[in-house]
């Protein structure tokens, strides 16, 4: 490339000299060759005809490719998780334990429930989505609503680590959401291990998962952890209700 320059330059008016760039290019580069041609003319300016075309066709070409990358910052600012469907479901952990919500503390609890007290038994709405951009992992995003109520589940921030929390959110904001905006906090990414046996992902937070504490310690809360975390289940059925 060093030659090429080179060869270019020793036909070049003394005092002038050509930088060959791999750059894309920018009105900037437009400029600066209007104003070489404008040198290698003496200063008088373009001939009419064969020059004036040139210099239309370089501006041309300078405004498509503004605008394609324009095009392309817009298309990603717009990339968006759409929602496709929703389903009535419960969860059950790999102790039996169903998801029970505590209304005084707003905890999702994982609980063994018998005979007469499965109703307080959390039943979710389930929300699927389409990603905005091809994912190398076969997992759903997902959002999890609490039935009845407007409460969601998501995953933010807590003392620098990110913790499990009820929110109140709009269902029809829900619809679409920005991949890049703070809303991807209610997703959560859905993987089937098995026959309705299922891992919750956050979105917002990779390699955190919805999880539960073992049973004899009912008091701490549906939360979240990174895999392998001692003493917590990260795999979980999750029953459809069909016809709900």
């Amino acid at each position: 490339m060093e030659f090429e320059s080179n060869s270019w330059s020793s036909k070049l008016p003394q005092g002038l000299d050509v930088e060959i760039s791999h750059h894309p290019i920018t009105l900037r580069c437009v400029a600066n060759l209007i104003i070489v041609m404008e040198r290698l003319n003496g200063g008088k300016g373009f001939a009419l005809g064969r020059d004036e075309s040139l210099l239309n066709f370089l501006l041309e070409s300078a405004v498509e490719v503004l605008e394609l990358e324009s095009e392309r910052t817009e298309a990603s600012s717009r990339a968006a998780f759409s929602s496709k469907g929703e389903y009535e479901c419960s969860v059950t952990d790999s102790e039996n334990k169903c998801w029970v919500l505590n209304e005084g503390s707003m905890e999702l609890h994982a609980m063994m429930l018998q005979g007469g007290s499965s109703y307080h038994k959390v039943h979710l709405n389930l929300s699927t989505y389409i990603t905005p951009v091809p994912s190398e992992t076969k997992a759903r995003p997902v959002a999890l609503g609490i039935k009845g109520s407007n409460l969601y589940l998501s995953c933010i921030t807590s003392e620098g680590t990110p913790t499990l929390h009820l929110e109140v959110a709009d269902k029809e904001q829900l619809k679409s959401i920005n991949h890049e905006s703070d809303m991807v906090r209610f997703l959560f990414y859905k993987q089937d291990t098995g026959v309705d046996i299922s891992t919750l992902e956050s979105a917002h937070y990779r390699n955190w998962f919805i999880s539960t504490a073992l049973q004899q310690d009912n008091t701490k809360m549906v939360n979240m952890c990174q895999s392998a975390t001692p003493n917590r289940f990260t795999t979980f059925t999750v029953q459809e209700h069909p016809g709900s």
